[in-house]
């Protein structure tokens, strides 16, 4: 992307170049005047006149490509960071979920251990431990699988920031940026204007119309020839002969219609593809606000019972601490807390993942602490 832009740039040096001028010798050998020479030498300089504004429409076309260009530069950037910032958020997911599943694992393995006492002292029935023993099973195979998805995360997220595995294992990532998100604006509007104002695969696409708006005023001034200048000196026999030469494409039999047709269609075709990408992102702005909106509504909801949960399980750590429940009980209860704050805990993870689709919908960084709020949004 790099070498396209440097190479575009050039090409904004190359329009706005002046033609150079044309050298023409043109010897001619007498075969009857002989005295002082049978020889005169003619040369003549072509000077080639543009008209029609052709030079500054040139340079406005390149110039308009090497933008186009650079934001090219900016969008595969922002393409590259997207990526880094997906596998580092996939694996921040994976590690907090290995967190919690890990202690729902030992907290599932002391439920048995109390129940396996609690049956051989008679307590307890052998469905309930063989009910209990079957979760504790499926919470070893979830472990598994989650020790898996970290894994993998990692070696994403290595491959994202270009570096081997090893490398990667030694660095002490954090993932604080995934904390507290900026604030997100209550409605798509603010969200649309920011989009539409600053992405730059848009401003690039614009660059693009601007250049075909060129290519297409470029081939209408070819509608006017240029004029070709040319004075010569010739010196013959003694006299100094001076000539002025006057030329010009006559545009008799087309006047570049083709091409000016050629260039109107570009033209439309560069305007079908901005409208096109333009419904593109505004649609991926509403798809991945309405997640985030929703998203958002569930997680309310999961903190709310997660709360109640909570609530529950000191109630029931108060009546262990009187003696009114047994160690099985309060096992029970921790259980259920810990189940559900797991489920909160992948609310939060879809609720990142919504704020990710976001920042890919706007190009703008939401997990950024820095300040940089949308413009009348916030």
């Amino acid at each position: 992307m790099r070498s396209r832009f440097a190479a575009a740039q050039a090409a904004v040096i190359t329009a706005g170049q002046v033609p150079n001028p044309f050298l023409r010798v043109t010897p001619t050998y007498h075969g009857v005047i002989t005295v002082p020479s049978p020889w005169t030498v003619g040369p003549a300089i072509d000077f080639l006149i543009e008209t029609a504004d052709r030079r500054p429409i040139r340079v406005a076309q390149s110039e308009s490509l090497a933008e186009a260009a650079r934001y090219d530069v900016e969008t595969a950037s922002w393409q590259v960071r997207a990526g880094v910032r997906s596998a580092l958020l996939k694996l921040w997911g994976a590690e907090s979920r290995l967190a919690v599943v890990q202690r729902r694992q030992s907290l599932q393995e002391r439920l048995v251990s109390l129940l396996e006492r609690g049956f051989s002292a008679g307590q307890i029935s052998a469905l309930d431990i063989a009910r209990e023993r079957t979760n504790l099973n499926q919470m070893k195979l979830t472990t598994a699988e989650t020790v898996r998805q970290v894994a993998e995360a990692r070696a994403e997220l290595a491959t994202a920031v270009g570096v081997p595995l090893e490398a990667l294992q030694a660095i002490n990532l954090t993932f604080s940026a995934f904390a507290e998100t900026r604030k997100i604006p209550d409605t798509t509007r603010s969200l649309r204007d920011y989009a539409l104002r600053n992405r730059s695969d848009i401003r690039g696409m614009l660059a693009t119309y601007e250049a075909s708006q060129s290519a297409l005023q470029l081939e209408i001034s070819r509608q006017f020839p240029n004029v070709t200048l040319g004075p010569g000196y010739t010196f013959d026999q003694g006299d100094n002969l001076y000539t002025l030469a006057v030329g010009s494409e006559l545009p008799i039999f087309n006047q570049n219609q083709g091409p000016i047709a050629e260039a109107l269609a570009r033209r439309h075709e560069s305007a079908a593809r901005f409208l096109a990408l333009q419904a593109q992102i505004l649609g991926g702005i509403d798809r991945s606000f309405a997640i985030y909106r929703t998203t958002t509504k569930v997680l309310a909801q999961a903190d709310a019972l997660v709360a109640d949960q909570r609530r529950r399980q000191q109630e029931v750590k108060r009546a262990f601490d009187a003696g009114e429940v047994d160690s099985t009980s309060l096992a029970l209860a921790d259980m259920e807390l810990l189940t559900m704050e797991l489920s909160r805990l992948d609310v939060v993870i879809q609720l990142r993942q919504a704020v990710e689709l976001l920042e890919d919908a706007l190009q703008r960084r939401f997990f950024d602490p820095s300040p940089d709020p949308l413009p009348g949004s916030l």
